[in-house]
C-alpha cells in the first residue's frame, strides 16, 4: 500500500545534496548570453534607437522584431501582445531590442550602449483611470473581457430583503517570487529544430509560442524542462517570453543562447497577480439568510491580455463563496492599463475574490449582530445545493466537515468569547474564513485538451511514467510514482519517469489549475491499469490461465495452477511481457465524468467536476501603538478528497497559507509612473522563517470518486483563505474591518478612524 504514505520526494536527495541541475547550471562551449533593452516609459511611440559611440558593436549580435521569420505574437489567448515591440510601447519594461554576446558583462555593457527615444502618449495606470479615460489601449472600452452570471429574480428579492449590506473592496498586485528566477537556454540546429530547455511550468505553452513566431512545424520544435525551482503560476505563460526571445537571438548569431534574469529583471518584467475592485451588496434577513446578492469584479490586466479572462472567469465563479443564494448577479470585467501584464498566480482570480466575500461576511455578521460561525452555518453550502452557476453538488461536499474541524482544533469559540486580559497595549484577535475551490480547467476545459499520460515497461523490467505535468516543487513526480505503484503492486522507488521533452512525453496539459493530482494523476492511474490489463493478459497466455487470475502484490505477479501458488516477480513478468511481444506502453486520455454539463453562453451549468473546501482561524496580536501585527497561529482544516502522501499535502497547504499570509499582510508592489519601485527582497517584504506561525494542519479525506483513489486537487486552496481570515481577526482585535490588503499599520489606522467617524 503506497498510496496515503508520506514516501520520500523522488527528487530530494538531488535537490539536498546540490545534485539536481537547474538551468543556470549548464554550461556549453560555445554558449552565448542574452539581454533583453526594455521601454522606460509606460504609453510612446518609438522615435529612434541610436547605437552609441565608445562601443564595438562587432563583438555582438542585436535582434528586433524584423528578424522574425513568421508572427511577432506571444501566442496564448489573444493575439495582442507582440515578442518584441515594433513601433509602440505599451507599458515600462516592454521588451524592444535584443543582444547575444559571449559573455554576460559584454551584453550588460552593450545594452547601456542603446539609446531609444520616445514620444510619449497619456498612460493609463489604474483600474479607475481605465474606465474613464479616453486614451483607450484595448478596443473600444479598454475591456479585456467580461461575464455576467444571474440566476434567479435579483431585483425582486433586493425588494424584500429586511436588511441590505453593502461595501467595495480592493486587493494589488502580489508577486509569485519563486526561488530561481526565469531562464531559458535556445539552441538553433543545423537542420532547423529550435531546441528550448529550461525553467517552466507548461512546456507545450513554449513549444506553440515557438511554432508561431517562427512558422516551424511540431517536430521543429522541441522543449524540455529543466529542474524548476518554483513557479506558482509566475512559470506558466512567462517564459514562452524568455524562449522567444533566447530563440531568436540563437537563430541570428549561430550560438546557443542562455537568458537568465537576474532578480530585479525577473520582478518588474514578469507577470504578478491581478489587483482588483470588487462590489458586493447583498440582501439578507434580519437573522442572517442571504436572500439577494449583487457582486462586480473588476480586475486589472495590464498592457496585454495574457490569461486575464481565464483568470477572470474563476473569479466570477468564486464571486459568492461556499454558500447559497437564490437570486444572484455576477458581473465581472478584465481591463486594460499601461503596467506590465498580468497574470496566472496560484489561485487564479479565487484569492481576490475570496477575500472581498469572506470580509462582506464579516461585515453582515457584525451589521446583524450575528456570530461570524453561525452566519455561515445558515448559509454553507451542503450535498444537494446548488452553486451560483447553477450547478448541483452531488458528491465530496466537506463544507461542515472543514468547519467543524478548524473550529474544534482552533477553539475559536471559547477563545472568541472568552479573550485573554489585554495586557499593556496588545490586543488579541481572533479571525475564521471558509472556502471551496473548484478542480480542473473551468467548463468544457478539460474536455477540449484531453490530457494524455502513458506507462511503459522497460527493459530494466522496472516502469516509465511519460507525462508532461511538470515538477516544480509540489511532489508531482513523487505522487503519479505513488499512483502508479499502487495500481501495479510495486514501490515507488520502481517506478521511473521519462525526460520531460515535448519530443518524448504526450500533451498532458498544463501543470496549473489544481489539476496534476486530480485530473492527470487519473489518467496516470488509468494508463498504468492498462498496462496492468495487458501484461495480465500476456503472462496469462504464457502460464494457460485467465488474465482475471493473475494478482499484481508485492513487486509480484501471483496467479494458481493445479491447487499451487505460482509467484514471477515484476521485473521477471515484464522481461516474458516483452520478449514474446516486444515494446509494451500504454496510454489514457482524460475524459469529464457523467452527467458535466457547461454552458460557455450563458456561464451555467457544472462548472467544476468537483470542488475542494477548507476553513481556517487566524490568531492574530496587533500593537494598538503601532499597528503592527503579529500572527500567533493558524489552523487549517481541509477537505483534500484522498492525500495521496500526507506529507506532501500538508507541506502543499502550509506553504500556500503562508503565501496567503503575505497576501494579506505584507506583501505590496510600489509603483510611480507605471515603474516598480521596489524589485527586490530588501524591499518588497513576504514573510521569513521569523514571520511564519505556529501553524495546525487538519486534512479531511472526503473521498472524489473520478479522482486517482479519491484526490482531489488542492495546489491552490490553501492561498485563497489566509488573507481573508487574517484581516478577520485583526477586525476581531481593533473593532474595524480593513477592506484593502495588505492590512498595512496605516489602513488599520485609517479603518478604525472611518469607524469613529461612523460611530
Amino acid at each position: 500500500m503506497t498510496v496515503g504514505q508520506s514516501v520520500n520526494r523522488k527528487e530530494g536527495r538531488d535537490k539536498v545534496t546540490g545534485a539536481a541541475k537547474y538551468v543556470d547550471d549548464y554550461h556549453f562551449q560555445d554558449i552565448w548570453y542574452g539581454k533583453t533593452v526594455r521601454s522606460t516609459v509606460a504609453h510612446a511611440q518609438i522615435t529612434g534607437i541610436e547605437f552609441l559611440a565608445g562601443f564595438d558593436w562587432s563583438t555582438v549580435v542585436l535582434a528586433d522584431y524584423r528578424d522574425i521569420t513568421s508572427r511577432n505574437i506571444v501566442a496564448l489567448i489573444y493575439d495582442d501582445q507582440p515578442l518584441l515591440a515594433e513601433s509602440l510601447v505599451r507599458h515600462v519594461y516592454e521588451p524592444i531590442l535584443l543582444i547575444a554576446a559571449p559573455t554576460k558583462e559584454l551584453a550588460e555593457l552593450a545594452a547601456k550602449h542603446v539609446h531609444i527615444t520616445y514620444k510619449k502618449l497619456p498612460a493609463v495606470l489604474t483600474i479607475e483611470d481605465s474606465l474613464s479615460a479616453e486614451q483607450k489601449i484595448f478596443g473600444d472600452d479598454n475591456v479585456f473581457k467580461s461575464y455576467t452570471v444571474t440566476r434567479g429574480n435579483v431585483e425582486d428579492a433586493f425588494q424584500s430583503a429586511e436588511v441590505v449590506v453593502e461595501e467595495t473592496y480592493h486587493v494589488g498586485h502580489q508577486e509569485q517570487l519563486y526561488i530561481e528566477t526565469n531562464g531559458i537556454i535556445a539552441t538553433a540546429k543545423s537542420d532547423g529544430t529550435i531546441l528550448i530547455q529550461g525553467s517552466m511550468q507548461c512546456p507545450y505553452y513554449v513549444h506553440r509560442a515557438i511554432k508561431e513566431l517562427f512558422g516551424l512545424p511540431d517536430e521543429k520544435v522541441v522543449v524540455v524542462q529543466n529542474v524548476t525551482g518554483g513557479g506558482f503560476g509566475g512559470k506558466e505563460e512567462f517564459p514562452s517570453v524568455v524562449a522567444g526571445h533566447a530563440a531568436l537571438l540563437a537563430k541570428k548569431c549561430g550560438h546557443p543562447v542562455k537568458i537568465v534574469y537576474e532578480r530585479g529583471e525577473d520582478f518588474v518584467a514578469s507577470t504578478k497577480r491581478h489587483p482588483a475592485v470588487i462590489r458586493h451588496r447583498t440582501g439578507l434577513t434580519r437573522d442572517g439568510r442571504l436572500i439577494a446578492a449583487e457582486i462586480d469584479l473588476t480586475f486589472d490586466g495590464g498592457a496585454y491580455c495574457t490569461l486575464s479572462p481565464v483568470v477572470l472567469s474563476r473569479g466570477v465563479i468564486h464571486a459568492l463563496g461556499p454558500y447559497k443564494c437564490p437570486n444572484i448577479r455576477v458581473t465581472g470585467k478584465v481591463v486594460a492599463t499601461n503596467t506590465p501584464p498580468n497574470g496566472a498566480f496560484r489561485g487564479f482570480g479565487v484569492p481576490q475574490a475570496c477575500f472581498a466575500s469572506e470580509m462582506h461576511m464579516e461585515n453582515i455578521s457584525r451589521k446583524l449582530d450575528i456570530s461570524p460561525v453561525e452566519l455561515r452555518r445558515k448559509n454553507m453550502l451542503h450535498q444537494g445545493d446548488y452553486t451560483l452557476t447553477g450547478q448541483q453538488l452531488t458528491y465530496s461536499v466537506g463544507t461542515q466537515q472543514v468547519l467543524d474541524a478548524v473550529l474544534e482544533r482552533s477553539d475559536y469559540l471559547a477563545r472568541r468569547s472568552h479573550k485573554q486580559p489585554e495586557l499593556s497595549n496588545k490586543r488579541y484577535g481572533i479571525g475564521l474564513s471558509f472556502y471551496y475551490h473548484g478542480g480542473g480547467f473551468t467548463g468544457s476545459g478539460e474536455e477540449k485538451i484531453k490530457g494524455q499520460a502513458a506507462v511503459e515497461l522497460t527493459a530494466e523490467g522496472t516502469v516509465r511514467i511519460l507525462t508532461a505535468s511538470t515538477e516544480i516543487g509540489q511532489g508531482t513526480r513523487t505522487i503519479f510514482s505513488q499512483i502508479v505503484a499502487q495500481e501495479l503492486g510495486l514501490r515507488p522507488e520502481d517506478v521511473e519517469f521519462e525526460e520531460n521533452d515535448t519530443s518524448k512525453v504526450p500533451d498532458s496539459g498544463p501543470t496549473v489549475a489544481s489539476r496534476t493530482c486530480m485530473v492527470v494523476g487519473r489518467v496516470v492511474q488509468m494508463a498504468a491499469a492498462s498496462l496492468k490489463e495487458e501484461m495480465a493478459k500476456r503472462i496469462a497466455s504464457l502460464a494457460q490461465c485467465q488474465a482475471s487470475e493473475i494478482q499484481f502484490e508485492g513487486r509480484h505477479l501471483l496467479w494458481q495452477k493445479d491447487g499451487e501458488i505460482i509467484s514471477v516477480s515484476f521485473a521477471e513478468a515484464a522481461e516474458r511481457c516483452m520478449s514474446r511481444t516486444g515494446f509494451l506502453k500504454t496510454t489514457a486520455q482524460y475524459s469529464s465524468p457523467p452527467g458535466i454539463k457547461w454552458d460557455d453562453v450563458t456561464y451555467s451549468g457544472d462548472a467544476y467536476p468537483v470542488y475542494a473546501y477548507a476553513a481556517d482561524v487566524v490568531e492574530v496580536e496587533v500593537d494598538m501603538d503601532t499597528f503592527e501585527v503579529k500572527i500567533l497561529k493558524v489552523t487549517t482544516a481541509t477537505d483534500v478528497g484522498k492525500a495521496i502522501n500526507p506529507t506532501l499535502a500538508e507541506g502543499q497547504i502550509e506553504g500556500g497559507t503562508v503565501q496567503a499570509l503575505g497576501y494579506g499582510l505584507f506583501e505590496e508592489v510600489a509603483w510611480k509612473d507605471g515603474k516598480i519601485l521596489n524589485n527586490r527582497l530588501t524591499n518588497y517584504i513576504i514573510p521569513t522563517s521569523l514571520d511564519i506561525p505556529d501553524m495546525e494542519t487538519v486534512l479531511i479525506e472526503n473521498p472524489y470518486p473520478y479522482g486517482p483513489y479519491g484526490a482531489k486537487g488542492i495546489g491552490e486552496l490553501p492561498m485563497d483563505g489566509g488573507a481573508p481570515a487574517l484581516v478577520a481577526a485583526i477586525a476581531d482585535a481593533v473593532g474595524a474591518v480593513v477592506t484593502e490588503i495588505p492590512a498595512t499599520p496605516e489602513r488599520i489606522m485609517e479603518a478604525m478612524e472611518k469607524l469613529a467617524v461612523e460611530a
